[in-house]
């Protein structure tokens, strides 16, 4: 008796090695775990973008800051352009956390670079209508998503920002 329930429980503990050894295979963590954290752009939903950029293509383009030395950076397609300031240590607040709810990213560019750039949203206007120094070519760094048509651009941030937070 005492050797078939030995047995049974043998199984059993077997067949959940298994199970997990096979979860483990296919990349499934144990619940119990913790994630890691990585600020990326899956932290932050609203940013469009799921998890780290979808692309290995690289854009160089020149970042300058608000006092007006500039910063040549290589970003990968598909980052927003906040976390592109930040990886290259540009001061740039962001105090939202690219949540869409401040105007501290505040970018200017170029403007033929500005009719390259994806449509404004409404909620990016309202953003933008609290910011210091707004120009016609002003946008929000954490809503425009690094692209080829970025390639060679210079980016300016405002001298000053506004932060309401």
């Amino acid at each position: 008796m005492a050797a078939r329930k030995t047995a049974n429980m043998f199984r059993a503990v077997t067949s959940r090695a298994m199970r997990v050894a096979e979860a483990q295979r296919h990349g499934v963590r144990r619940m119990t775990q913790r994630p890691k954290f990585e600020p990326t752009s899956m932290a932050f939903p609203r940013r469009e973008v799921a998890g780290r950029a979808l692309s290995t293509e690289k854009v160089s383009f020149t970042i300058i800051d608000a006092d007006g030395n500039p910063s040549k950076v290589v970003a990968t397609a598909g980052q927003t352009l906040l976390d592109v300031a930040h990886e290259n240590d540009i001061e740039l607040e962001g105090a939202c956390g690219g949540e869409l709810a401040c105007s501290t990213c505040h970018l200017v560019f170029e403007q033929d670079v500005f009719d390259k750039l994806p449509e404004i949203t409404e909620e990016e206007e309202d953003m933008l209508d609290l910011a210091w120094g707004l120009t016609d070519t002003s946008r929000l760094g954490c809503q425009i998503h690094v692209s080829k048509d970025l390639e060679g651009t210079t980016i300016r941030v405002p001298d000053e920002s506004n932060n309401l937070m």
